[in-house]
């Protein structure tokens, strides 16, 4: 199976490759020049970003080639269940577009830990920076860089280490060169490829498998239910309901990742139609990443546990030579966007946060670029052992590994961002100790399911979604017990007086998408 893609591919499709990255290079460097004759930093695309750049960029970054595989993977073992994880993501899109979108502007900040340090002061602003970084390292780069590592192993058959090693030098070259303004413009192309890629697997797999119909009665009737069971081994309803908020408002909400492409907005509208925009292209997930690993499992149930390889199946033996190249320009494209955004962002919380703040508050412009330069060489090197590390984990899926280490990630940073955002009474003291002993009691209950005492041997653990939420819930308590009993509350609170407006059509259009995600969960619930 490694081998297949390579032993089909052309003369053209290697002429393809060869131009899509000659061209990436090109933009990159470009861009680079430009923004060198107008002294803007590296950082935050000089607040010159459209809603089409935010929606693209954002999206860009949410869908790594782990999307691809592991996306087609569940939809192959499990039908659509994991479109819960794109269309239930509205409820929080919407929390980021008209709550903290605004607060985050009006505060004029770049990073997320600016945003809290202005509120509790450094010492706040220094342990969110720091777990920022991890958080960034581990869940964004390392783990991108693993699932893109699988794909290349699965295209070239080369082992793991080469895999992401030549990955992670391209996309660092790129970061290096060119900042977020060349990823945010080369997105825009690369996120159309990816959509024109996908629909068209998907079209020719339902033209092979005779249409819809013939597809709907050839895969087992809970394939078409998005809300499964209580008692479901896979996705129970409550584990969906009750876990996955908490890793989304940490994921859309305060991930420097994904906020930082609206922070770069020229105006909150620009943002917010920006962020309403990837709900519009989340709606296209079946289509798009879940339709090909259902059609795959009509084609080629052969694969049977293996189903991590049912994107690359399809691609294999549907396309024909020549097309081979373009997909595998589009797996490139998406992961530069999401190595070359976690790259970013990496070095915009050290370089802002630390550098800065802690270690040259007297740096100029230059040495902020060249800090931000160095930080990303050595993201690099840290993300390619990583994923390596990760790539000896056993008994787990792909899919169940990403959602897992965020689950575990997360709840710290929903605790207290939430209570930040909707609670004035938080004290600093709260915030600091959830952030410092919750996450290490997070990670400690994380890295316990996954490597000490894996689910697959010791059954009695609860869905990892699920201990995710109770881990929220024991810092949520534990933060509200520790803000009402402090005798010297500290809560230093930023006036917030001139947070901007939203507009009428902002409203509108989320009305519109909220509309059409309440359809799509009446629709897919038929059996």
């Amino acid at each position: 199976m490694n081998n297949t893609i390579y032993d089909k591919l052309t003369a053209l499709d290697f002429i393809i490759v060869a131009i899509y990255l000659v061209i990436l290079l090109v933009i990159g460097y470009v861009v680079s020049v430009k923004q060198s004759k107008k002294n803007e930093t590296l950082f935050m695309a000089g607040n010159s970003l459209n809603w089409y750049n935010i929606g693209f960029n954002m999206w860009g970054t949410n869908v790594g080639p782990s999307s691809l595989l592991a996306f087609a993977s569940i939809g192959y073992a499990t039908g659509i269940v994991a479109g819960n994880f794109e269309w239930y993501a509205f409820v929080f899109l919407l929390l980021l577009a008209m709550v903290f979108a605004p607060k985050y502007i009006a505060s004029k900040v770049s990073t997320m830990p600016e945003y809290m340090g202005k509120r509790y002061g450094d010492s706040t602003q220094t342990i969110l920076a720091w777990y920022a970084m991890v958080k960034i390292l581990v869940s964004w780069l390392s783990l991108g860089l693993f699932s893109g590592g699988i794909l290349v192993r699965q295209i070239l058959g080369i082992p793991m280490w080469q895999s992401v090693t030549v990955l992670v030098i391209f996309s660092g070259i790129f970061t290096f060169a060119g900042g977020l303004k060349a990823i945010a413009k080369v997105n825009v192309f690369q996120m159309i490829l990816l959509i024109v890629v996908s629909l068209t697997l998907s079209y020719l797999g339902l033209e092979k498998v005779g249409g819809i119909s013939a597809l709907i009665a050839k895969t087992p009737s809970n394939f078409w239910n998005l809300v499964q069971p209580a008692n479901d081994p896979n996705y129970p309803w409550p584990a969906i309901l009750l876990g996955y908020p908490v890793a989304a408002v940490a994921f859309f909400c305060t991930d420097q990742s994904m906020v930082q492409s609206v922070l770069g907005a020229k105006n909150l509208e620009q943002g917010q139609l920006g962020v309403n925009f990837i709900g519009w292209l989340k709606v296209l997930a079946l289509p798009l990443f879940i339709l090909p690993g259902i059609l795959c499992s009509v084609l080629y149930p052969e694969l049977g546990k293996n189903s991590d390889l049912a994107y690359m199946t399809m691609v294999t033996n549907l396309f024909p030579s020549g097309m081979n190249g373009l997909v595998i320009c589009v797996m490139i494209a998406v992961l530069v966007a999401t190595i070359g955004s976690s790259l970013n962002a990496l070095s915009t919380v050290y370089t802002n946060d630390i550098y800065v703040k802690k270690i040259n508050p007297a740096a100029t412009i230059k040495e902020q670029i060249k800090m931000g330069r160095i930080t990303v060489a050595a993201g690099c090197v840290f993300a390619i052992l990583i994923a390596i590390a990760i790539d000896n984990i056993k008994g787990q899926n792909l899919f169940n590994i990403f959602q897992a280490v965020l689950g575990f990630l997360a709840p710290s940073l929903s605790v207290v961002f939430l209570l930040s955002i909707f609670w004035k009474r938080t004290t600093k003291k709260a915030v600091n100790a959830t952030l410092s002993w919750g996450s290490a009691f997070s990670l400690f209950v994380g890295v316990l399911y996954l490597w000490i005492f894996p689910a697959d041997v010791y059954t009695a653990w609860p869905h990892f979604l699920l201990i995710s939420f109770y881990i929220f819930a024991v810092l949520m308590v534990s933060a509200i017990v520790i803000s009402l009993v402090d005798k010297s509350p500290e809560t230093n609170f930023v006036s917030e007086t001139d947070v901007p407006k939203t507009s009428k059509k902002v409203k509108i259009l989320f009305a519109l998408l909220g509309l059409a995600i309440l359809s799509l969960y009446l629709i897919f619930n038929f059996n």
